[in-house]
């Protein structure tokens, strides 16, 4: 497949924020929440999406692979798009007017009981990114192409209270760096997702599912399941 940028493409298969055909989500035992699905495109090669490995400064999320964002701030954000540019901006750097939004995928429940809104949004190549010491130890830009190949990704079903759960995840070792990086749960999802909406190709061979919010409802000790999952991710 050809992964040069072609913006016409995925505008035409993402969703409007406001379309009445995108799943939207909403309970109030979970967080509202937005993130950023950040492309950087190029002309003469496939285009990047931009990560950050948070820092271990959080209650729930600590050194996670994510993408730009955090919860809904009803004092700051009219809508989740306003939620999404606003957390990229103190993140990465990027203010609002750099970014481009391009469509959103459809919003889905995580295991730590958040609602995320995936907005998809274009960031020129010639953009400083500049990482807020706080949030992020580390902003990675990785290739789609990487994404795509089926080398990559890896699933795994866990048991959780007698049900079989998917999980997606890819490890990445940047060649610049030496470094290594787990991309799992929830933004590998998102990018699995992605990339069977956009191209219509799909990673996961399984067939499960991920479980529904009801479901996460009613799950009792997921912390202690997700210690386990890190664990075994290989």
């Amino acid at each position: 497949m050809n992964f040069i940028y072609n913006e016409d493409l995925i505008r035409a298969k993402l969703y409007a924020f406001d379309d009445p055909l995108r799943i939207r989500l909403n309970d109030n035992f979970f967080v509202t929440s937005a993130v950023l699905f950040s492309i950087i495109p190029y002309e003469n090669k496939s285009y990047d999406l931009i990560l950050i490995q948070r820092t271990n400064k959080g209650r729930n999320h600590r050194g996670e692979m994510s993408f730009p964002g955090g919860k809904f701030e009803p004092s700051k954000d009219i809508t989740l798009i306003d939620t999404a540019l606003r957390e990229a901006e103190e993140e990465i750097g990027v203010s609002r007017e750099k970014i481009e939004i391009l469509g959103c995928l459809n919003d889905f429940p995580t295991m730590t009981k958040y609602i995320i809104t995936p907005i998809v949004g274009k960031i020129d190549s010639n953009n400083k990114l500049v990482k807020d010491d706080k949030e992020v130890k580390e902003i990675v830009k990785i290739p789609i192409e990487f994404f795509t190949n089926t080398k990559n990704f890896k699933e795994q079903a866990f048991l959780i209270e007698e049900k079989r759960f998917p999980i997606f995840y890819f490890n990445y070792s940047d060649k610049e760096t030496n470094k290594n990086y787990l991309i799992w749960g929830a933004t590998a999802f998102m990018i699995a997702t992605f990339i069977e909406r956009v191209y219509g190709y799909q990673l996961s061979k399984s067939g499960l599912k991920r479980f529904t919010l009801n479901k996460i409802l009613s799950l009792k000790e997921y912390l202690k399941h997700k210690n386990k999952i890190t664990q075994n991710l290989d």
